[in-house]
């Protein structure tokens, strides 16, 4: 067995105990063990993982440790870009895509409420959720740790609050969404992409006192639902404002 000093940052503390956030500490290693490993070991899931500095030198998740090592690990930054710094992955996502798991379906569709492409079905399993986000490059959003484990899967968020729209101003503080949000552009039901269309368009499908009086009335390509500037839409807009997305 080694020993390696451990120093987690920003929220990859929530996944420690109380006496080991925010602060170094030592933990024994297998001697040889791959830092990976030892990070996932400690509770932390290495998809929630962006830099790893071992000694102040960037390195990648196969790095082993000998004992003795200071090993600084950081979170996703969305922020600013560490490309310079990265030995984890090609690149850090700079226009994330997301898909959740079956207990995050409110997300999923205020997500796409704020214009983001966001994958998401019930009865989809482990297994196609990680290959879905290999496929598309997508961020996986979960709260099982262990799926966020998964070797396959290179970006992914524990999501710690349980109501929908906090797990929404979670997001968007942890991944500094608001610049990027397209709000009403995707349809919350099938993620489809929504197009104007003119009040003729609507006839039948809405009820004519709104087709007759709406601003703005918005079809989904995909599914053809029609959406209009009623009630619901305007406490969503509350909600993006409140986020300061567009």
């Amino acid at each position: 067995m080694a020993t390696v000093t451990f120093r987690f940052y920003e929220e990859l503390n929530d996944f420690l105990p109380a006496g080991r956030r925010k602060r170094d500490f030592e933990q024994p290693v297998a001697r040889g063990e791959s830092v990976k490993h030892a990070i996932e070991a400690l509770g932390v899931p290495h998809t929630e993982v962006e830099l790893i500095l071992v000694d102040g030198e960037s390195v990648d998740f196969a790095r082993r440790l000998l004992g003795g090592e200071r090993v600084a690990v950081y979170p996703m930054f969305e922020s600013f870009d560490v490309t310079p710094l990265l030995r984890l992955r090609a690149r850090p996502l700079r226009a994330p895509r997301f898909v959740a798991d079956a207990h995050l379906g409110g997300l999923a569709a205020k997500l796409r409420m704020a214009g983001f492409d966001t994958l998401y079905d019930n009865h989809v399993g482990d297994d196609e959720i990680a290959a879905l986000a290999v496929a598309g490059r997508r961020v996986v959003l979960s709260r099982d740790r262990e799926l966020l484990k998964r070797r396959a899967i290179t970006h992914g968020c524990y999501v710690h609050a349980l109501k929908p729209d906090a797990q929404l101003r979670e997001l968007f503080a942890r991944l500094d969404l608001a610049r990027l949000a397209r709000p009403f552009t995707r349809c919350m039901v099938c993620n489809g992409e929504l197009r104007d269309i003119e009040p003729g368009a609507a006839v039948g499908r809405v009820p004519d006192d709104v087709r007759a009086g709406a601003a703005r009335l918005l079809e989904c390509a995909a599914c053809r639902r029609v959406y209009w500037e009623g009630s619901h839409w305007r406490r969503m807009r509350a909600l993006l404002d409140e986020l300061g997305a567009g």
